[in-house]
């Protein structure tokens, strides 16, 4: 049946199904991401200690040293507080994620879980995945500090990017409803490869990744890094859908007492 609950009962929903869905991709993170950090952490230490090192030697011939000044986190701290992070951050997204549900339920006569399915589905495509294979995540180790608020922004334009092409595809889908569900599903998809493609084309591309630096480990961490994100939102609209799917089958028997008193 179609979607009929409140937007109050949606942003509920929608804040409990992103709790879940943090704390599950702070789960992935821990056990399959913080590894492949440590791992890249150590080598970015090992190849700054002959220079640290080195620096050490003319304090000490100069009779200075600048201390420990600013206290750091520790990465047991880092590893902990991700379930804090990841946890408020999917609440975040729910709520992001019942809003456009809220609209998208107007224009949509799919039920509600399959409504909330496909909506994840198509975040996951235009939040995660179209700027992942433009810009894949990239270990503490690559990338330089001084270029970070630069490829922050051009990540920037490529969620928008995903999000415009997700836009097209649904435009496109929409556009041939009188036509075969085939031919709507191949006018949608072509609508979106071509608006990432023209976006791919038009973003400049970014390469930071050191010549030494491990290729198997760069790939384990970002593939780590693709499956936390998968993670946060098949979890968010799988939990979203059983929500609602058990919401409606409370509500049933209700609504066929009152019919039939009627």
């Amino acid at each position: 049946m179609p979607l009929t609950d409140s937007l109050k009962t949606l942003l509920l929903r929608g804040l409990l199904a992103g709790l879940i869905a943090g704390l599950l991709a702070a789960s992935v993170g821990y056990f399959v991401g913080e590894p492949k950090i440590d791992a890249a952490i150590a080598i970015e230490e090992a190849a700054a200690a002959p220079a640290e090192h080195g620096h050490g030697e003319e304090e000490a011939a100069g009779g200075h040293s600048h201390g420990d000044d600013e206290a750091e986190v520790s990465r047991s701290g880092q590893k902990a507080g991700q379930f804090l992070a990841l946890g408020l951050a999917g609440m975040a997204f729910g709520a992001l994620f019942a809003l456009a549900i809220n609209y998208a339920r107007r224009f949509s006569t799919l039920s509600g879980p399959r409504l909330v399915l496909t909506g994840a589905v198509l975040a996951w495509a235009a939040i995660v995945a179209v700027p992942f294979f433009k810009y894949p995540a990239n270990p503490p180790a690559v990338g330089d500090p001084d270029t970070i608020n630069e490829r922050t922004w051009l990540w920037v334009a490529a969620v928008v990017v995903g999000l415009l092409a997700v836009a097209a595809g649904v435009a496109a889908y929409r556009a041939l409803a009188s036509q075969l569900g085939t031919v709507q599903l191949i006018a949608g998809v072509a609508a979106f490869v071509l608006v990432t493609t023209v976006g791919y084309i038009v973003l400049p591309g970014v390469n930071e990744v050191a010549d030494d630096f491990p290729a198997s480990l760069l790939w384990e961490f970002r593939v780590a890094s693709l499956a936390q994100t998968a993670t946060l939102w098949a979890s968010l609209g799988l939990a979203f859908a059983a929500l609602t799917e058990f919401a409606s089958r409370r509500s049933t028997p209700v609504a066929e007492q009152v019919a039939t008193a009627g």
